[in-house]
């Protein structure tokens, strides 16, 4: 994708002018107006890898846009002062009512995450965890189902986040492969 004002800012988030340029080399947006610097920096993300005994991927089905009834890692942004792994557990808790009893961060991979007429960069960070019990599971927040797949049977193209594919397959090939 190519990344400008237009699919970014369409206005200076300082003066309000629409003479808000990319400067690629820098990584940043200047105003030609009032000469305002925005640098692009992504934004934390966590996602979780739950496995049960059956080596099955625990996964959701996004209830919101971007990217609704795709499906999904559970996890969500991490929180302005918040520690990406307490993050981890209150995604969990919140969307899937489950506890973490054990985790442990596997690989990172940026992600594009498009929101109403703004696109947003992140850094999904991927932890392989296990919860303490499945038996209260069920789904809140922004998640609308669930499901648990084996995972010589995920088919990545239902999954709504190039990340995500990333971090599904990262999985399958690592040899981290860890059970609940």
């Amino acid at each position: 994708m190519i990344y400008s004002a237009e699919n970014i800012f369409k206005y200076c988030p300082k003066c309000g002018e629409q003479n808000f340029l990319l400067l690629p080399k820098e990584g940043a947006f200047r105003c030609g107006a009032c000469k305002f610097c925005y640098y692009l920096n992504a934004a934390a993300a966590v996602a979780a890898l739950i496995v049960d005994e059956n080596k099955n991927l625990l996964v959701v089905e996004r209830g919101r846009e971007p990217a609704k009834g795709m499906l999904d890692l559970p996890g969500g942004f991490v929180d302005i002062g918040e520690r990406a792994e307490d993050a981890l557990q209150r995604e969990i808790r919140e969307e899937l009512n489950l506890e973490i009893k054990q985790f442990s961060l596997l690989t990172t991979f940026p992600n594009d995450y498009p929101y109403g007429d703004m696109l947003y960069f992140t850094l999904d960070l991927a932890f392989v965890c296990q919860v303490r019990d499945f038996s209260k599971i069920r789904t809140a927040d922004d998640v609308s189902g669930y499901q648990f797949i084996p995972l010589h049977e995920i088919d990545l193209d239902l999954f709504g986040f190039e990340s995500v594919k990333k971090i599904i397959e990262y999985f399958k090939n690592s040899s981290t492969l860890q059970v609940s």
